[in-house]
């Protein structure tokens, strides 16, 4: 199997009403997070952003859906994971993105990636979720999309 660029996106998935959409990981008990995933080959940003969604959630959006925010951090890549990224790839730049989703949307977990999901207040997702960019991303979300 291929490495995995250290490329990421980050999709926060919201309701019209600012819920937030949470996924569990199946490889990290506990670990609350929104869709991610790394970038494949020839692949732009938004493609990983728009295939990520539908793999983890099975939601279907368009390109114009998707909000990118262009900002983005580096972060060191947690060491459970650094063996699917090249020898001495320790950082990877993660891209934040966002789309907002109606509120009865259907959620179809992928079962190999996360236990179970929930929507959660963004006070809440910001205490619920592991990784700090992520909670970064959810306390600007009331700010890019209240009002």
């Amino acid at each position: 199997m291929p490495y995995k660029q250290p490329i990421s996106i980050l999709l926060v998935i919201h309701t019209p009403d600012l819920q937030v959409l949470l996924l569990e990981r199946c490889d990290f008990a506990g670990a609350w997070q929104s869709v991610t995933g790394s970038c494949e080959a020839g692949e732009t940003l938004i493609d990983t952003a728009r295939r990520e969604l539908f793999e983890e959630t099975g939601l279907v959006v368009s390109a114009a859906q998707i909000v990118d925010w262009q900002y983005s951090s580096d972060f060191e890549i947690f060491e459970r994971w650094r063996h699917r990224y090249a020898p001495g790839v320790t950082h990877n730049t993660e891209h934040v993105f966002s789309v907002q989703v109606p509120a009865n949307s259907v959620i179809t977990i992928a079962p190999r990636e996360h236990t179970q999901y929930c929507w959660a207040s963004i006070d809440e997702a910001v205490t619920k979720v592991f990784s700090p960019s992520n909670a970064d991303a959810l306390r600007q979300l009331a700010g890019k999309f209240k009002g």
